[in-house]
């Protein structure tokens, strides 16, 4: 016959097990998938010949065209270096729909360049033509992050912060939809915010293409290195763009699920 003891363990371990899957369930994320929202994650730390392997869990990998090198210089362990003209194919007509960012977005990302001029950290365009998305470093000075809806009309533009060459920079732009409002965050400091001034949603394709380092027209290529770059569909808090920036998105992520596993264990044993 069991003891206590033993059948309070057996309990124990089969609610723990029952948190981890009912955190799973609620948070809607498969075994691969890290999280419902991050769409892409590039840390650089695993380069597959030409490939760049993604580590959103979506599949979605960078084809390297040009020169896109790993650099042991990054800003948490690896990076990749960019040769002007160079970029990562994203293959955007592939890309689930139900990937699309339209009623939110942020791109993320550590850069680190080697000049002050124009240089796309990511882009992506429409099938009718509309440049939907330009997080940027500008020739000007200051960065920029940018939406714009299906047709072309522009959602918000926001021009901001202090460009710096040779010195890593943590770039965040931010909006949702729900809130109507976009934020540039540089180095974990809001440095730029602007209302929606439209109410539709982000065009909602990447029908002629997606690339990370060089817009879609080839304008503006990325020379530099690049860490921890990331891609959601919602607009992060203040808060979680900061612990991106000091802890990365597998660090961010990690502290995430621990919270929601303490908050379904403490509902268990409330419940006993």
């Amino acid at each position: 016959m069991l003891r206590k003891k033993e059948i309070w363990k057996m309990k124990t371990y089969m609610m723990l097990l029952t948190c981890l899957l009912l955190v799973s369930q609620v948070s809607g994320v498969s075994a691969d998938m890290l999280d419902p929202d991050l769409v892409l994650y590039f840390d650089y730390e695993d380069f597959d010949g030409d490939t760049v392997v993604g580590k959103s869990g979506r599949g979605y990998d960078g084809a390297i065209n040009g020169k896109v090198t790993q650099s042991d210089d990054g800003k948490f362990g690896k990076a990749a270096h960019f040769v002007a003209g160079s970029f990562l194919d994203l293959n955007g007509p592939n890309i689930n729909p139900d990937d699309i960012p339209t009623e939110g977005m942020s791109v993320v990302a550590w850069i680190n360049v080697e000049a002050v001029s124009d240089m796309a950290i990511f882009n992506a365009r429409a099938g009718d033509n509309t440049w939907l998305v330009h997080p940027e470093a500008r020739g000007d000075g200051n960065y920029r992050w940018l939406n714009r809806s299906p047709g072309g009309a522009t959602i918000f533009d926001i021009r901001a912060g202090k460009n710096k060459a040779n010195e890593w920079v943590h770039y965040a732009g931010t909006f949702s939809r729900a809130d109507g409002v976009a934020v540039l965050y540089i180095n974990g400091s809001n440095v730029g915010e602007e209302n929606a001034r439209v109410g539709t949603p982000i065009a909602p394709d990447w029908d002629l293409g997606a690339r990370v380092g060089y817009n879609i027209d080839n304008n503006r290529p990325f020379n530099g290195l690049m860490d921890e770059l990331n891609v959601w569909k919602r607009g992060l808090t203040e808060e979680e763009v900061n612990a991106i920036m000091d802890d990365g998105v597998d660090g961010f992520l990690a502290v995430e699920a621990r919270g929601k596993l303490t908050t379904t264990w403490g509902r268990l044993k409330t419940a006993r």
